[in-house]
């Protein structure tokens, strides 16, 4: 595992453009060197505008040849808006040539997996398969809470103490709506690069414990760390309580 290193831009948008910067400069290498690129999105308004970016200056990522997956979604109708899968398609997805079979969202609670256990083991199958053929994700974006759960890994919960499987049912997230599939940490760890993108001083004080190595238990970005890289992007207000 790697040591985190930190970033801090000066506004939310120049955050949001290094964020973007960074998923094409990843994507980009990684189809250069093993052919295919592999992406967990995350949700969120920067997770979501970094993608708005993307679709406006995609560098020269090869859609056609970058799978598709989601750190965690809600267990909602498809349709619903707070689904990440649907805000990540109006954002990008919809509007570049991706392979529909290289398109991985998590169930939704009216589709073919109605009870958010099988959606779970479901979307565990297709990670494993993935990872057997590929080795790891190439890149993970995460958002991060106020209390620094990233994904749908809360303080405190099953999930974040979770050590085995890659993909959890959140029957009981403390954020509404209480039912979520979610990727755990080992999961994240199983990805080249790790990329936290964390704007606001309401994230400061869990900025600072995250990256001075708490305890994942305590605040769940902690254990967000990737095999090869681990980087935090920051806007000024949220590394407010950094040492300089």
């Amino acid at each position: 595992m790697t040591e985190p290193t930190v970033e801090v831009h000066a506004s939310t948008e120049d955050l949001v453009a290094a964020a973007a910067a960074r998923f094409v400069a990843v994507v980009t290498a990684a189809q250069a060197e093993r052919g295919v690129a592999s992406v967990v999105l995350t949700g969120g308004g920067t997770g979501i505008g970094l993608l708005e970016v993307v679709r406006k200056a995609p560098g020269g990522i090869d859609w056609s040849r970058l799978e598709v997956f989601w750190g965690d979604d809600r267990f909602v109708p498809a349709g619903d808006a707070e689904r990440n899968d649907l805000q990540a398609r109006q954002a990008l997805l919809d509007h570049v040539p991706l392979d529909p079979s290289r398109v991985h969202p998590m169930a939704a609670s009216d589709g073919e997996y109605p009870d958010p256990v099988e959606a779970a083991a479901e979307y565990s199958t297709t990670v494993h398969a993935h990872l057997t053929e590929y080795g790891a994700f190439d890149l993970h974006l995460l958002g991060m809470g106020g209390e620094g759960h990233v994904n749908s890994l809360f303080p405190h919960t099953d999930a974040v103490r979770e050590e085995h499987e890659l993909v959890v049912a959140v029957t009981n997230s403390p954020k509404p709506p209480p039912v979520r599939i979610t990727l755990t940490l080992p999961a994240v760890h199983r990805t080249r690069h790790v990329v936290l993108v964390v704007g606001g001083a309401a994230k400061a004080e869990a900025v600072a414990a995250a990256v001075s190595g708490a305890n994942p238990v305590d605040i769940p970005s902690a254990g967000a760390i990737g095999s090869e890289t681990t980087t935090w992007l920051l806007d000024e207000p949220a590394a407010a309580n950094l040492p300089r």
